[in-house]
């Protein structure tokens, strides 16, 4: 059990690196400078990496959190349906460590825009407003099937951006350097869309 509690502690404490270890320079939120070095974000990630290997045996991963967090729901409205799915034989819906580590990046996430001087209260950045005009209910409609789209790719093909680009990667994975290599181009085929088109 103490394995399991430091396990928690270390998925949280490295998903929320200290702002003034990782604060490199307050930038105004309308640029695209980072406020926060990403050499050293990059490294605290490296040790979560090592540090989740050697607690749990597990690399880090995500996309695994969000299904069972949905079983966990479907235990609340439909507990029969849900345990008779194959998925859920093999992994239970409960608030486990990959659980713990989404918390973390959300309040970590919460905790670099505010440290960095980003925190704008706005819906719409600048450049939405731009490219796509002023309608909130487009950008909500629109980041929902995003996110949706990447949830279902991350199930697909058995991981997400964390379970292949970091785990994966640095454990010299075929598979995981080629899911790489697609993130990265998904993501310069959208930003050419996004800029240029």
């Amino acid at each position: 059990m103490p394995k399991k509690i430091a396990l928690y502690v270390t998925a949280i404490s490295a998903a929320i690196p200290t702002g003034a270890l990782a604060q490199a320079a307050r930038v105004d939120p309308g640029t695209t400078g980072p406020a926060w070095s990403p050499y050293l974000v990059g490294a605290l990630i490296g040790v979560l990496s090592m540090l989740t290997f050697y607690l749990s045996d597990k690399p880090i991963g995500t996309s695994t959190a969000y299904a069972r967090v949905a079983g966990l729901v479907g235990r609340l409205f439909a507990p029969r349906h849900t345990d008779a799915l194959p998925f859920y034989a093999k992994k239970t819906p409960a608030i486990d460590w990959q659980v713990m580590l989404v918390a973390g990046i959300l309040v970590g996430g919460f905790l670099a825009a505010w440290t960095g001087g980003e925190i704008t209260g706005r819906w719409l950045p600048p450049f939405w407003v731009e490219r796509f005009g002023e309608s909130i209910a487009l950008r909500l409609i629109v980041a929902f099937l995003g996110g949706a789209l990447m949830a279902f790719g991350a199930r697909m093909a058995g991981g997400c951006t964390s379970g292949h680009g970091i785990s994966g990667t640095l454990q010299l994975a075929v598979g995981s350097w080629i899911a790489m290599i697609g993130f990265f181009v998904g993501g310069v085929a959208t930003a050419m869309l996004l800029f240029y088109v």
